[in-house]
């Protein structure tokens, strides 16, 4: 079910510097949440730890404005909601068995990034005041290590015709999360999750791991299964065994 009240309120822009900077300069101004602001193409896009994130056009870049009002742990979690909604998005287009959600905040095509999530919050009194969640998917183009949904699908992909299917999933997993919490939240991830089971690297600012993805905790972590027992990882960056 959707939550009561989310209408989404569409920004859309030719060119911008960032759609997450306009969508933090929108909440900061007093926008509603719902307001989404989409741009044609991004000069300063960026992804997580301040990558750049190529903008050319063709491709859906989007941000979304939410006031969850919960502890910001909490609203953490809704970048496995945007996930979610991107996998099912991707889905109206190529065979959801294609596709799969790598941990964080990644969507894989093929075992390739199709799509990444940026998430950008301001706290008030311990909550949440509101949350970005930013969403770039690889359409008309991408870059080399990377996956095009148009190049997959066989045909060109209309950044609105993904849009449209991306409110309507959001609008879905969203409610979910309201209505029950992380569990079914957590639960769908999982079911959809890339290399569960198997040996993988978890690179951190200070160290290396090395482990079997064991799965996801209930607060979102991912758990590294060693010799010597389950290791919990809140921040890192996941390697995964080379696509066949």
């Amino acid at each position: 079910m959707a939550v009561p009240g989310l209408l989404f309120r569409f920004h859309r822009h030719d060119l911008l510097t960032s759609s997450n900077d306009e969508a933090k300069r929108l909440a900061q101004a007093g926008a509603l949440e719902g307001s989404m602001v989409v741009a044609g193409q991004q000069t300063a896009g960026r992804g997580r730890r301040g990558r750049n994130w190529e903008s050319p056009p063709g491709n859906l870049y989007c941000s979304l404005l939410l006031r969850p009002a919960t502890p910001p742990a909490e609203a953490a979690l809704l970048s496995f909601v945007a996930a979610l909604a991107l996998a099912d998005a991707a889905a109206a287009f190529v065979p959801a068995a294609r596709l799969a959600l790598k941990w964080p905040n990644d969507v894989l095509l093929d075992g390739r990034k199709l799509a990444g999530i940026l998430l950008e919050s301001a706290g008030e009194n311990g909550r949440t005041a509101w949350l970005v969640v930013g969403m770039g998917v690889n359409l008309a183009s991408a870059p080399p290590d990377a996956a095009s949904l148009a190049a997959a699908a066989g045909r060109p992909v209309e950044p609105e015709a993904i849009l449209a299917c991306l409110t309507d999933a959001f609008a879905f997993w969203y409610g979910r999360w309201h209505e029950a919490g992380f569990p079914p939240i957590r639960q769908a991830w999982l079911a959809r999750a890339a290399g569960l089971g198997v040996p993988l690297t978890v690179r951190l600012a200070e160290a290396t791991f090395v482990g079997r993805f064991g799965g996801m905790s209930e607060t979102g972590q991912l758990l590294l299964e060693q010799p010597g027992g389950v290791r919990r990882v809140e921040a890192g960056e996941v390697y995964l065994p080379a696509p066949a």
